[in-house]
């Protein structure tokens, strides 16, 4: 596995884009969510004490930082920020973008603290891609809780390219080395999801998550991790891997969607671990690509890139993620709340099943 930056993989197109300046970076803005409820969103910092941090060996305890959304009462309070500057300086340090704080101005359409509406709500726990801090999740997180659902992105420390806790502390990706391991990755982050999941099940969370009804959704090697995830903790219904090699370390019986872009994901592309894994998903199971995408095309960075003037996939970054939000709402609708959603018949859209199955 590379380490990647945040926005993309780098490439020469990149290196010659005209700097930005700080009057286009402050139109940075993701799409609104498409549900009905408005949102809130809550950050919460959580210590796991029963083990040591697997990346710094000066930690004796493993330190996360947590975003929730949720369904809100009303749209009441501030909106809730993108990012902090130190990540934002952290993500677009080798990008030409004059601004470097741009990113903390990202519109978003959750309200901070905003008080939460009453009763039980299906959770969705998303992990990010490797280097990708937790906000890259924000406009599908954004979504899915506006159609009903307590969405919790994990922040894996020490594998983001910055993470912020409270009181300004910020660490960097101690994990972005050559070489480094998928599988350890992996472990970690599986250790994580369920740490978070004993968390939101206790205090006030608590008794607003309805435990019978939990999902996962990842990015990149979060998608891996979901997987993994769905192995290690049955409490998880159903899960998504948004365009991530994975490699499965058993059978997975419960739903399972692989969303991903054709040039690595098709059953012919330059990434045949989803080949290889298809066999060993032997519930419910989807597998489509989007034409016109890359690896960031399924997170905020499909808009983010274009409005900060960085090159980005070939189709529109707004419709990459309408169609991304559309098929995994429909998906958790389906096998969370067994409740049949449509999806449009998007040309882009491509389904799969290898000969293999």
């Amino acid at each position: 596995m590379r380490t990647v930056l945040a926005l993309a993989v780098l490439s020469p197109l990149v290196l010659t884009v005209t700097t930005v300046t700080p009057a286009r970076a402050a139109r940075l803005a993701l799409p609104e969510p498409t549900g009905r409820e408005p949102v809130g969103l809550a950050t919460l910092h959580l210590v796991d004490r029963s083990r040591p941090d697997p990346w710094n060996p000066e930690a004796d305890r493993r330190e996360l930082m947590v975003s929730l959304w949720y369904p809100a009462e009303k749209a009441a309070g501030e909106p809730a920020p993108y990012v902090p500057r130190q990540v934002s300086e952290a993500v677009l340090a080798d990008y030409p973008v004059a601004d470097k704080d741009a990113l903390t101005k990202v519109k978003t359409h959750a309200r901070l603290n905003a008080p939460a509406a009453k009763g039980r709500r299906p959770l969705v726990v998303m992990s990010p891609g490797f280097s990708f801090p937790r906000a890259t999740l924000t406009s599908l997180a954004e979504d899915f809780a506006s159609r009903g659902y307590l969405v919790a992105a994990v922040e894996h420390t020490y594998e983001s390219v910055a993470t912020t806790f409270p009181g300004g502390r910020t660490t960097p990706c101690l994990a972005c080395v050559d070489g480094q391991d998928p599988a350890k990755v992996v472990a970690g982050r599986v250790k994580d999801v369920r740490f978070v999941l004993d968390e939101l099940s206790e205090g006030r969370w608590g008794r607003i998550v309805d435990r019978s009804k939990i999902a996962m959704v990842g990015h990149s090697i979060g998608g891996y991790a979901a997987a993994q995830a769905m192995l290690a903790d049955s409490r998880i219904k159903a899960g998504v891997n948004l365009d991530g090699t994975f490699r499965l370390t058993g059978s997975i019986k419960r739903p399972f969607m692989l969303v991903g872009a054709p040039t690595s994901h098709t059953p012919d592309g330059t990434d045949d671990s989803w080949k290889k894994a298809w066999p060993r998903l032997t519930g419910w199971k989807r597998w489509i690509t989007v034409k016109g995408t890359d690896h960031s095309s399924f997170v905020d960075y499909a808009v983010l890139r274009t409005q900060l003037g960085l090159p980005g996939q070939q189709l529109d970054g707004e419709r990459a993620l309408e169609i991304t939000r559309a098929h995994l709402a429909s998906f958790l609708d389906r096998h969370l709340l067994g409740r049949s959603t449509p999806v449009e018949d998007w040309p882009e859209v491509a389904g799969h099943a290898p000969l293999s199955d």
